[in-house]
């Protein structure tokens, strides 16, 4: 059983073997144990397709349509997947490396051990996506992107782009985005309670809450800090891999 381990989530990958897939240039019917290479079909429509055990590789699906269906057991390796929507999907067990998600659109996407490596989701939006087992983005773009209603109590952002990626009444508590700068995220509060973050992140989150809570002048930096640290599990910064001994701050306002 192949895994791979995203700070402290572990997830299970897809176990393909090349010698047992057959190449096949059709996504028209349900899809086992199937090589895909380079493969054009933009603006394809797909309802209730089965994907299962298979290798997708240089394939254009932009604005493509996915209308319920499974994605089982398969890499997903740059594939253009730009302006795609995904609607009542599950995928799991899949990595999605080097691929072009920008403008997708996925709604009630179940996700469960799955693995962005290196992609773009520039400008996507993910409504009422849940994580229903570990999920990991590392090294992904995800600026100018809305997460709204979103459930990701298992996921691991990581070293990520998030400029200007707004966050609506979404419930992350757990969600780790430690290693990255959260500065430009657009978010209320509630929707960052329960976040993991290490310590060089509370800046950034002070920022944060001045911003949604219209704070102008004034010296409240070090109770803001104090509120801030009541509101997210603080984890020293640790690399891939690794047990991080937790603390949580309970300070309030004593800061």
């Amino acid at each position: 059983m192949r895994t791979t381990t995203v700070g402290d989530v572990t997830i299970l990958l897809p176990d393909l073997d090349p010698a047992d897939l057959d190449p096949t240039t059709d996504l028209a019917d349900d899809v086992s144990d199937a090589l895909v290479e380079d493969a054009g079909w933009r603006r394809a429509v797909f309802d209730d397709v089965r994907v299962r055990g298979s290798r997708i590789v240089g394939v254009d699906l932009s604005e493509s349509t996915w209308d319920t269906g499974t994605v089982f057991g398969c890499e997903i390796i740059r594939t253009d997947l730009s302006g795609a929507v995904l609607s009542g999907v599950t995928i799991e067990r899949c990595t999605i490396s080097g691929s072009r998600l920008t403008g997708a659109r996925l709604t009630d996407v179940r996700l469960k051990d799955v693995l962005f490596d290196s992609c773009r989701l520039d400008y996507a939006t993910l409504d009422r996506v849940v994580a229903a087992g570990a999920v990991g983005f590392v090294d992904c773009i995800l600026a100018d992107g809305t997460w709204a209603s979103c459930r990701l109590p298992h996921t691991t952002v990581r070293s990520c782009r998030v400029d200007r990626l707004e966050l609506r009444s979404c419930h992350l508590t757990g969600t780790d985005l430690r290693g990255n700068n959260l500065r430009q995220v657009r978010t209320s509060l509630d929707s960052l309670r329960g976040v993991v973050l290490d310590e060089h992140q509370l800046p950034d989150l002070t920022h944060l809450a001045v911003t949604a809570l219209g704070i102008t002048g004034g010296t409240c930096s070090a109770k803001l800090v104090g509120l801030a640290g009541a509101l997210v599990c603080v984890r020293s910064p640790t690399g891939f891999g690794t047990t991080d001994q937790e603390r949580i701050r309970d300070r309030g306002l004593s800061a």
